[in-house]
């Protein structure tokens, strides 16, 4: 035996963990009363137990879903009006665990998950997440602000500090495969321009863009100079430069500051002796400038972001500094300059004062700005898109995904996914609802959405205590489903029935709810094609139809289902699931057709036996 010690697993545990549920996998239903728009919208609004519903979207989505965004319950054990939000801690885990490992599946190769909580619980978070995902698949935690901070009584947390920033987990299905995450879009914040050199004076660092250019002077001559590849740069002299500076103005005209930048912002610059090729030939060229003196180049650069594009530079005198405008790290909208910055881990500038009434819905404690789902599906998505949302809320996320045109899945428990998000949905689609980014992205309407709900549990037990199957399924339904328990897609064939479903290009699933004789197999039998396989679901079957064609596989419904995943349960959003165990290995007859609750016992010798998955 070696003398190495065993390497152990870096991971977090809790009570129940290992005991998570066998999920039935659900067949989902349209209702038709709700959808709304465009009747070929591929975005769907599902209303349900979100973690039955992430089952039942695995099978069809796995592996597609390009950005997930949740906001779950926070644990903070405050009363929210639309959610139990006071779960016990390892309650909490225990569902996250069970959701995120499904959401894992769901996500795309090159997609990325984003997921908001408070510091009640991010630490534990992000080390399950290390072990869903992987360690290597962290991207970054981003601090949000999302709370005023406006007045000095406090947030109500006694002696502790003022709570104003929620944070988001983000990781990578795939960080480093060739085929996986490759990096964000780029996005950019703005920052006031005054508050910036504000900030940089307070901290002692120079604002160096402060020269203004009033005229370069006039055409003196051109010259051509050549790059390391030989290909032109044409440089002009201009005499009779005319240059002063923001404080000068200011002395002269009596404007304010914010006046002058606003005025001038064209031909506002800082000057740099940076050294770059270009700026070495030209300096090669001409040694030095008079004082009025101005080199204007124009060359076309090989590389980098103007790649392929003549651009302009200016060079003053007396040492040929390159002149650097002020108008290419800053924007002008109206009078108001801001600064550009590149996406960081701190964000804040939300539109927060007014939040409970955006998208026209009331949603106290709960709800997330548009333009954080903005920021979050630019830096993420293309258009196209499909996201998914398994914590709705109020719909925020479906929304900002249509005004974007981003595809969106969105699921949502609570009642208020009709009161709430239909709605809401309902006017982004008709354009009426101009709150939120609508005027930022012109959002003039458009798109569709249809409404789905789970079907019931496709066992029930009877007064007796016998699993059969749920009065509610008619034949559609139940063949549906049946498809779905056992890896079909469902596509019923429209001219030949028993081609209800298919798991490959000649393997096919058949579900019937009438007694199957010998008479009707052979039938079936005669119109399959060489190489065809069949799957046969049925209540009850003619004894000599079993083994009778080697192609075809009979089983019975619900015997083939028991003890493969929990039956009869709706809701998951507070319980560990325990599932039951029984060492015995006694088979059932073929012929019974209704099992009792022991006989599924019986059946089911081991919780380990199915996988959760």
């Amino acid at each position: 035996m070696s003398n190495k010690k065993q390497l152990q697993k870096l991971e977090l545990t809790w009570i129940g963990k290992g005991e998570e549920p066998k999920l039935e996998p659900r067949i989902l239903i349209e209702n038709p009363e709700y959808s709304y728009g465009d009747p070929n919208s591929p975005n769907m609004l599902i209303h349900g137990d979100n973690l039955l519903a992430l089952k039942a979207l695995e099978q069809d989505y796995a592996g597609k879903v390009k950005c997930i965004y949740i906001d779950p319950p926070y644990n903070t054990g405050q009363a929210f009006e639309h959610y139990d939000d006071g779960v016990e801690h390892s309650l909490w885990l225990s569902l996250m665990n069970s959701r995120l490992k499904i959401l894992q599946k769901l996500l795309a190769n090159d997609g990325v998950i984003f997921v908001q909580l408070d510091d009640n619980e991010i630490s534990y978070c992000r080390v399950m997440m290390d072990e869903i995902f992987g360690r290597q698949n962290f991207i970054n935690q981003v601090a949000v602000k999302m709370k005023n901070t406006a007045g000095a009584s406090g947030g109500g947390e006694d002696k502790k500090l003022k709570k104003n920033i929620e944070f988001i987990l983000i990781y990578a299905k795939s960080y480093e495969s060739s085929n996986g995450f490759k990096k964000f879009n780029d996005v950019y914040e703005e920052e006031n321009l005054f508050d910036l050199i504000d900030d940089m004076e307070a901290a002692g660092k120079s604002w160096k863009y402060t020269s203004v250019i009033i005229s370069p002077g006039s055409f003196v001559e051109q010259r051509i100079v050549y790059d390391g590849s030989g290909d032109e740069i044409i440089v002009k002299k201009y005499k009779g430069l005319q240059r002063t500076t923001i404080n000068q103005l200011q002395k002269s005209t009596g404007l304010s500051r914010e006046e002058l930048y606003a005025e001038h912002f064209e031909n506002i610059f800082s000057d740099t002796n940076a050294q770059t090729s270009i700026r070495t030939r030209i300096m090669d060229e001409f040694i030095a400038l008079e004082n009025d003196e101005v080199l204007i180049s124009s060359y076309i650069p090989k590389s980098g972001k103007d790649k392929g594009q003549r651009v302009e530079h200016m060079y003053i005198s007396p040492t040929i500094r390159r002149v650097i405008w002020l108008k290419d790290s800053c924007e002008k909208r109206g009078k108001f300059l801001f600064k550009r910055e590149k996406l960081g881990t701190y964000w804040s500038g939300f539109p927060l004062n007014n939040l409970t009434k955006e998208g026209n819905v009331q949603f106290p404690n709960g709800k997330k700005p548009e333009s954080l789902i903005e920021r979050i599906l630019e830096l993420s998505t293309s258009k196209d898109d499909l996201v998914l949302d398994s914590f709705l809320g109020s719909g925020t996320t479906a929304a900002t995904a249509i005004k974007l045109g981003r595809n969106f899945i969105g699921v949502e428990l609570g009642n208020h996914s009709i009161t709430h998000c239909v709605p809401r949905l309902n006017r982004v689609i008709e354009g009426t609802d101009q709150g939120g980014i609508s005027k930022a992205v012109n959002w003039q309407g458009g798109g569709g959405f249809k409404f789905y709900t789970l079907a019931p549990s496709l066992l029930k037990q009877d007064k007796f205590g016998n699993w059969v199957i749920s009065q509610e399924y008619n034949a559609d339904m139940l063949a549906a489903a049946m498809a779905k328990q056992e890896g079909f897609k469902y596509q019923p064939h429209e001219s030949t029935y028993w081609k209800q479903g298919q798991s490959s290009e000649q393997d096919f699933i058949f579900t019937t709810t009438q007694f199957l004789t010998v008479e009707a197999l052979d039938s079936i039998k005669d119109e399959m094609q060489p190489g065809e396989t069949l799957l046969i679901c049925c209540k009850s079957f003619q004894k000599e139809c079993k083994g009778k064609f080697g192609n075809i596989t009979i089983k019975k419904i619900p015997l083939m289902l028991l003890g493969r995943c929990e039956y009869g349960k709706e809701d998951y959003s507070l319980n560990i699931i325990n599932m039951p165990v029984d060492d015995s290995n006694e088979d059932a007859e073929d012929t019974i057709e209704e099992i009792s609750v022991q006989a599924i016992r019986d059946k089911n010798k081991s919780a380990d036996q199915t996988s959760l998955f």
